[in-house]
């Protein structure tokens, strides 16, 4: 399994970090060790004084694909979810003002997290009509609707096919809105797509 994740992926999260967009979409990967065991908690690390939430829309791939024509990814997913992409943001800026790779910063083990998965024909909605937000401690911190997306779920299928042959299982991290904030133990992130809870992660 393979876990592709996209930076940058609405303006507002651009804004709020300083950092720059492209043209096309910022990719980057996360190993199989990154995805935390369902219904075990987040477990800060101890080489970050500043983890972050990402909450994200998750897709994933139905079946095999390579140099997927955008006007076909949609044959390519029919499950989504909503997921965090934990981020030690001390340890990732520090990396990039090197100018050395930062994969470090957002791969660890247990650094990403999946909720419940959901046929997208029941939402009833199509990929760039969805709307989520994300609770910390009960609080409403981050609010999502993927027709703010730079890029949409088909374009970066279609774009991410043509480096990476992509296979079943497979997930994709769509990336995060504006909001993003700093987790420590004992919160508890919720989070709910089109109204609906799917995820639930207690940070220890």
């Amino acid at each position: 399994m393979k876990i592709i994740c996209v930076g940058m992926n609405y303006a507002a999260h651009v804004e709020e970090l300083h950092f720059g967009g492209g043209e096309q979409p910022t990719l980057f990967l996360k190993p199989e060790t990154a995805m935390t065991r369902a219904g075990w908690p987040f477990f800060v690390p101890d080489f970050s004084e500043q983890v972050e939430y990402e909450t994200e829309l998750v897709v994933k791939i139905n079946h095999l694909g390579k140099a997927i024509p955008e006007r076909y990814a949609h044959r390519y997913y029919d499950e989504v979810t909503l997921g965090l992409d934990f981020t030690c943001r001390d340890l990732q800026r520090n990396l990039q003002a090197k100018g050395w790779p930062w994969e470090i910063s957002k791969g660890f083990d247990g650094s990403a997290y999946a909720g419940d998965w959901v046929k997208l024909a029941d939402l009833g909605k199509g990929i760039q009509e969805l709307k989520f937000e994300m609770d910390l401690n009960g609080e409403t911190r981050q609010r999502g609707d993927t027709s703010l997306m730079l890029h949409t779920v088909d374009c970066i299928i279609s774009y991410a096919s043509r480096f990476y042959l992509l296979k079943t299982g497979d997930l994709i991290f769509t990336g995060t809105p504006s909001g993003v904030g700093r987790v420590k133990p004992g919160d508890r992130i919720t989070a709910r797509l089109e109204g609906r809870q799917i995820l639930d992660c207690r940070i220890k």
